[in-house]
């Protein structure tokens, strides 16, 4: 049997998450899975703050380089790498450290996923023709399921779309769909840490990461990936990105396209620490120094 033990590192972006995966990953023979919804891509170096050759290089990494900025990433796309990074644990007799900020892939991976339909191409083209009319299709649902649809806005497409898909396959409303096919849990027995970072000092690092990823040719890379895919694909998107090809377009100056990639990541790690402090029970929420010695006691 493999002794294979596993954790899991949260926090806010720029928090220093990786570098502290990447030591203990080190020092207890550890394979690394990042969940982030930008480093999953290839060419997407820059604007990801992805690690660098060398330390990918030092530790085997899953879930960074998998997909083509073309493609779309999703919950599916990190548990297959889940899968991954596990089987190979095992047969090696490797630990895991799962790390990144998009930490509501694993949660999804933690209360785990109910059962979906197998849904008919018939299926498919009544909810493409239900959907010219969002608002009718949320209508719809919401006399169906008002206790599924309470929780689903009006312009959210993507759920709505969900939705009409398990009622008009199977029949029953998607409370009772999901209550007959309950979520099992992908990933269990992962104790999870949050890394947390005085406020200020994380500011200072966002300011400093934006200048540093400028400074490292983050507008060549953007343009590059506007020529080679254009803006359609979700990657492009992303902050760092979205910023550069309003500058490349003219509608800002280079010092204000870097201070609001700054200002925008700034965001998003406060809404990164909001998700984590309410959806996930931590087995610690603290320092890097701290974290270094709780999670060293369970790998070792």
């Amino acid at each position: 049997m493999s002794s294979m033990k596993q954790l899991a590192i949260i926090g806010s972006t720029a928090s220093g998450k990786s570098d502290i995966a990447l030591m203990l990953a080190q020092q207890y023979n550890a394979l690394i899975l990042s969940i982030d919804s930008l480093s999953i891509y290839k060419e997407i170096d820059i604007a990801s703050a992805k690690p660098s050759k060398s330390e990918l290089s030092q530790v085997e990494h899953f879930g960074i380089n998998r997909l083509s900025p073309n493609e779309t990433a999703s919950v599916i796309t990190f548990i297959n790498e889940y899968h991954g990074v596990a089987q190979k644990a095992q047969q090696e007799n490797k630990n895991i450290i799962i790390v990144g900020g998009s930490s509501f892939y694993l949660k999804s991976m933690l209360d785990g996923l109910s059962k979906i339909p197998t849904f008919s191409l018939d299926t498919f083209d009544r909810v493409k023709i239900m959907l010219n009319d969002l608002e009718e299709a949320h209508r719809l649902l919401s006399e169906i399921d008002p206790l599924t649809m309470q929780k689903i806005t009006l312009n959210d497409r993507y759920r709505i779309e969900k939705m009409l898909l398990i009622y008009l396959e199977s029949g029953i409303s998607p409370t009772e769909w999901f209550k007959a096919n309950p979520p099992k849990p992908i990933i269990t027995e992962c104790p999870v840490f949050n890394l947390q970072v005085d406020r200020d000092i994380l500011r200072e690092r966002i300011a400093h990461r934006s200048e540093k990823m400028v400074r490292s040719g983050l507008i060549d890379e953007v343009a590059e990936l506007e020529r080679v895919y254009g803006r359609a694909p979700n990657s492009m998107r992303a902050i760092g990105i979205i910023e550069v090809l309003e500058y490349l377009d003219g509608k800002i100056t280079k010092e204000e396209m870097t201070s609001l990639i700054s200002t925008h990541t700034a965001q998003l790690a406060k809404r990164q620490q909001t998700f984590n402090a309410h959806q996930f029970v931590v087995s610690s929420s603290t320092t890097a120094d701290e974290l270094l010695k709780a999670a060293s006691t369970i790998l070792k």
